[in-house]
């Protein structure tokens, strides 16, 4: 009898201890926020720009927002309920907040062959932009810099990355502020013009044709007011 029962718990306790082993698991899973959408460096941190802000993917979405670096576009815990005797109070209704909003402009006219200076037709384009979004509260604005195929890797990267920094300079004149504004470049790595167009060495015409690829994506991220 004796030797029955101490089997039996025997068999309750690992029966627990599986249990708590599942539940610890479990635990441990959902305390690793997924940095998805971000640009991270060997040790898994998010990897951040001079001003502190976070480097987003190609993918990056609001949906994929996390504390650390979009903290207000993060949802925040409902709040607990309130206490039966707060309950009489009628609680003032709440306006929605808006949602967010995603304006895109491919400024094509941006910047000559070989250059990082602003046009005119380009600053043009860069006032209607923001004229578009002066009733939107900007949560993260991003400038894109992209170059043409000629000249080399590490030169068109360095003309990309100028390029946007001149649009963020620009758009600072404007009041917004540097903290709100994050850059990169992406040199050639990504013409819009088809592989089949622009063919030939360079020439007037094809410098011409490949236009297009001179440029600065602007996204803007926020709110309307």
């Amino acid at each position: 009898m004796t030797y029955a029962l101490n089997k039996n718990q025997l068999a309750l306790a690992v029966s627990c201890a599986l249990a708590l082993g599942l539940m610890s698991g479990a635990a441990s899973a959902q305390s690793n926020p997924t940095k998805e959408g971000y640009v991270v460096d060997q040790r898994g941190d998010v990897v951040k720009n001079g001003t502190g802000l976070c480097w987003h993917t190609g993918y990056w979405t609001p949906a994929l927002a996390i504390e650390e670096c979009d903290p207000d576009l993060v949802k925040k815990p409902m709040a607990k309920a309130a206490e039966p005797a707060q309950k009489l109070a009628a609680a003032p209704v709440a306006a929605p907040k808006p949602a967010a909003e995603r304006v895109k402009l491919n400024a094509d006219t941006l910047f000559d062959f070989n250059k990082a200076v602003l046009r005119p037709a380009g600053k043009d384009a860069l006032d209607a932009f923001y004229a578009r979004t002066k009733d939107i509260n900007p949560e993260v604005i991003t400038a894109t810099g992209h170059a043409d195929r000629f000249g080399s890797n590490s030169y068109n990267q360095s003309l990309s990355e100028r390029r946007a920094m001149a649009v963020k300079t620009y758009l600072m004149g404007k009041g917004i502020a540097d903290n709100r504004i994050s850059t990169e470049g992406r040199g050639e790595t990504q013409p819009v013009t088809k592989p089949d167009e622009c063919k030939g060495a360079k020439s007037a015409k094809v410098i011409a044709c490949l236009q297009p690829d001179r440029r600065v994506d602007i996204e803007v991220i926020g709110t309307r007011k």
